[in-house]
């Protein structure tokens, strides 16, 4: 496997984290990752993110117990955002709303 070098520096230290279920192929959730918060992606198979709003590192689930479990993780073309497949149990929800996915607004 080729060693990716992600650019942190396009946005300021943040790269765009797209999450999706492995299975189902359905998108769960955008956020936003910091290198410590990708490094600790890989390290734990656990998703990390940075929360602009609160400025720090998060893990996803630790307080909802909604933890997604890293299944594959893939850069783009430009290497500046990511998609991070997980294994998500059906019970699970991925927005903190309480939805199974961050996408359920629907417009049109």
């Amino acid at each position: 496997m080729n060693k990716i070098e992600i650019d942190f520096e396009k946005m300021g230290g943040l790269i765009p984290a797209v999450v999706q279920d492995s299975e189902t192929g359905e998108i769960l959730m955008l956020a936003f990752q910091d290198q410590e918060a990708y490094e600790k992606t890989l390290a734990s198979n656990e998703v990390y993110f940075f929360s602009r709003s609160r400025n720090e590192l998060w893990r996803k689930g630790a307080t909802s117990g909604n933890v997604l479990k890293v299944v594959e993780v893939l850069a783009d073309c430009d290497d500046d955002s990511v998609l991070i497949k997980v294994q998500h149990d059906e019970n699970l929800k991925a927005c903190h709303t309480g939805e199974r996915s961050c996408f359920f607004k629907k417009i049109k």
